[in-house]
């Protein structure tokens, strides 16, 4: 197999394509391939490795794969999400305590790294580890030595440590917040697991796979994708990686079973914009497909923009008592279903309904002529409207529209 990185071939080795099969890993992308080369080639190497990447790329099938594929797969594998323990008693779930050692200690008990002896602990989120627990850590990298809370008893331990995080650890080193000996020696081998929206077609094939399951599941209709809902969510920022992404493609499966997505449906189910973790990512290309993927960007900057303008619309007060607005104008973007209302002076007349209003009620007409010109027919007219047929549904009920059309 071979995958493609700036129109430059490059063989898959065949133990990658093993690895990718045997823990269900889904993508083709040169960055994705690479980290998981560098985790099959340390798994055999009894060294410490550092695991870095965004929240909810996928950072915990990389400890496994170093685990399984080493000497220590007969042994224990213990995952610790050290964000996830209180501090006042992450002392005692790592290395154990004794017996009295402090109020609710009412036994003995074993920690993670006495359990684990041979195998592997892997630290999840190891940047929100105290620094008085970095120091027993730290301590245990360098000698396998532990002391357990309220014991003087030395104890040794043989684990291999698989850390991950999603912090900058040089940054914390600085500000004084992760101790730099400790960083040193739980990086020895890094491995970079890529953010989502620098994995190209690997969205596609992700989104997919998370709708077949979805539907083999839940027993539902499999969503497809458009060409271009496919290529926004090729452009889309993903900020929450895979994690976001399975998300999303659920939601679009329960609320749209059946049915190929638009890009305007999953636009409904993203977050709305206006934040820079919701940005749309630049995709680097030569050529025609850089062109269509600027002229997509441009799309959804404009989108977003409208989208803003509609609620500041919203939000206008009502003109005051004995005025109306002359020269009003509705528009609506073709495809988008977004009216936009100009007004141009006020004069002395009745008073007139709010800005909401006049948008609904220009949506309201819109739907109404789109039902009477396909004779009540209402996937004819979702179609003519470029909505979807359940948001046809959804807007008729909303606006009380009669279904009855000659």
């Amino acid at each position: 197999m071979r995958t493609k990185d700036n129109a430059v071939e490059r063989e898959v080795p065949e133990a990658v394509l093993k690895a990718k099969q045997r823990f269900s890993i889904i993508g083709n992308s040169p960055a994705l391939i690479n980290a998981i080369e560098r985790a099959v080639k340390v798994a055999a190497v009894d060294l410490s490795v550092l695991v870095t990447g965004e929240s909810g790329s996928g950072k915990e099938f990389f400890p496994k794969i170093i685990h399984n594929l080493g000497p220590r797969k007969h042994k224990k594998y213990i995952a610790v999400n050290c964000g996830a323990i209180p501090e006042g008693t992450i002392d005692s779930e790592l290395f154990g305590h004794e017996k009295g050692s402090f109020t609710g200690a009412v036994a003995t008990r074993k920690g993670y790294f006495e359990e684990a002896d041979g195998g592997t602990v892997f630290l999840d989120e190891v940047a929100e580890l105290p620094l008085t627990t970095q120091a027993r850590l730290l301590r245990v990298l360098e000698s396998g030595e532990f002391l357990k809370v309220g014991s003087s008893e030395v104890q040794k331990t043989d684990v291999r440590i698989v850390a991950a995080t999603n912090v900058d650890l040089l940054r914390a080193v600085a500000e004084g917040k992760f101790r730099e000996d400790l960083y040193y020696r739980l990086s020895t081998v890094t491995i970079t697991v890529p953010n989502l929206h620098d994995r190209g077609a690997d969205i596609t094939l992700l989104a997919r796979k998370f709708a077949a399951d979805f539907s083999e599941r839940y027993m539902t209709e499999r969503i497809s994708f458009s060409e271009e809902a496919s290529r926004a969510m090729m452009l889309y920022r993903w900020p929450g990686n895979v994690r976001q992404l399975k998300n999303v493609i659920e939601q679009l499966a329960l609320f749209y079973a059946g049915e190929e997505i638009s890009r305007r449906q999953l636009s409904e189910i993203l977050p709305a914009s206006s934040s820079a973790d919701t940005a749309i990512c630049t995709v680097h290309r030569d050529g025609p497909d850089r062109d269509r993927d600027m002229l997509w960007q441009a799309i959804f900057a404009m989108k977003n923009e409208i989208a803003s303008l509609r609620d500041e619309l919203g939000r206008c007060s009502v003109p005051a008592q004995g005025q109306r607005a002359t020269a009003v104008r509705a528009t609506e973007l073709p495809g988008e279903g977004v009216a936009t209302t100009s007004l141009v002076r006020y004069e002395d007349a009745p008073v007139i309904p709010s800005l909401a209003s006049t948008l609904e009620n220009s949506e309201r007409e819109l739907v109404v002529a789109a039902l009477r010109r396909n004779g009540g027919n209402k996937s004819r007219a979702a179609e003519d409207l470029n909505i979807s047929t359940r948001t046809l549904y959804r807007k008729i009920r909303e606006y009380g529209i009669d279904e009855t059309f000659e």
